[in-house]
């Protein structure tokens, strides 16, 4: 099997399972795009199987500890471990995250399930070749009505993918209901946003509809309203939803008809938004897309998140919640917080922790590949003046 030998002190001595450019010693054996590859270390020992890309910053991503083939036995038995930890999680298996790339040993794909369907999207190179193979097992472990491809993520940009939807397995389903607890969503599993839902936000709903009953709600970056319809079944006084996007705007409205509640959608940059809003609200909650997809932009982003963060403590009334959060794995849990603290100073502002979040139990995030946690989000109280 061809392979690379890795540098002494790359982060794959650490527990890391990726490979850059910059950790390759040598090549061996003419390793080809797309191939599965064996690791060395400089003294010739093995170090496992990984998938290689030339074209990808990540040159290698490991798969297994030991020589290992990207087979059809490999695929029913790492999905079918995947499956198992799902059934034994406090999530609803038929609305959840299935497969999650590194953290279920499968990097680069993602299978999201909604009832009877599946969403498959293949993000690296290797699986992208095998994606009929991985639809076929998924067929044999679920027999779902559909699979459909979304591969129009950004990520494959990075692996020199072109972006690509469509159907693997039966049709395209068009729009239908999903339902989370009480509350029922519209999703679209081949033009909505992300996969059809924020998956990794289902429990979060949940918590801040908790502190929901009687406020006044401004729910910024809303997508298809899920925080603004959990708050405004949960009780709340008035519910706001905020996004620049027509299409989100349209869902907000659809959604709140079909849970027979009341939501006042504005479809407005959020950022002029916030500037020039002159009322009030106990509950704002901040939900924004990624700000940045790299190192280099960090600044910008946090810079970002600084204003969101400013401009909503102005709007906040007494005792108010601001539940705020970043979806950006380059953006540290700690930095967060920290870019939080800065715009309450400035604001002078006082706030206390209330509650931490993160991505729902169906999207685990391995302890030695800290990229597998991506979101994070914290619940402030607004103090008294002192």
């Amino acid at each position: 099997m061809p392979g690379i030998i890795v540098n002494p002190r790359s982060r794959i001595f650490h527990g890391h399972d990726w490979v850059y450019a910059s950790e390759i010693k040598k090549l061996f054996g003419d390793p080809q795009p797309g191939e599965v590859i064996s690791l060395k270390d400089y003294k010739d020992r093995p170090l496992g199987s990984a998938i290689y890309n030339p074209a990808s910053q990540i040159v290698a991503r490991r798969f297994s500890r030991r020589r290992q083939d990207l087979d059809r036995e490999f695929f029913h038995r790492r999905i079918g471990l995947a499956l198992a930890l799902r059934d034994r999680l406090p999530v609803n298996p038929r609305l959840a995250r299935l497969v999650w790339s590194e953290s279920d040993g499968l990097p680069g794909i993602i299978v999201d399930r909604y009832g009877p369907h599946l969403v498959l999207q293949t993000l690296t190179l290797a699986m992208d070749k095998r994606k009929e193979l991985i639809a076929e097992v998924l067929v044999e472990l679920l027999s779902p009505e559909s699979i459909i491809l979304r591969n129009d993520s950004p990520m494959r940009k990075a692996e020199g993918l072109e972006v690509e939807t469509g159907v693997l397995h039966g049709s395209d389903p068009g729009p239908f209901l999903v339902e989370n607890g009480d509350l029922e969503y519209h999703v679209e599993l081949i033009s909505g946003q992300k996969t059809g839902l924020y998956l990794d936000q289902l429990d979060a709903y949940t918590e801040i509809a908790a502190l929901a009953e009687g406020k006044r709600v401004l729910d910024c970056f809303s997508n298809h309203g899920g925080f603004g319809l959990a708050c405004a079944k949960a009780g709340a006084a008035s519910v706001t939803c905020v996004d620049i996007s027509p299409e989100a705007i349209a869902a907000v409205q659809e959604n709140a008809r079909l849970n027979n509640v009341e939501i006042t959608a504005v479809e407005a940059n959020v950022f002029d938004y916030l500037k020039t809003c002159e009322e009030q609200f106990d509950l704002i909650i901040l939900d924004p897309p990624s700000f940045t997809r790299s190192k280099k932009a960090l600044n910008d982003a946090m810079r970002g998140y600084k204003e969101i963060h400013l401009r909503a403590l102005k709007l906040l009334d007494r005792d108010g919640y601001l539940s705020t959060f970043s979806c950006s794995h380059h953006v540290s849990r700690s930095h967060f917080f920290e870019n939080i603290n800065e715009a309450s100073v400035d604001a002078k502002r006082s706030l206390r922790l209330v509650q931490s979040h993160a991505q729902r139990c169906d999207h685990p995030v391995l302890v030695s590949i800290p990229e597998t946690e991506y979101l994070k989000g914290f619940t402030f109280q607004l103090l008294p003046a002192r």
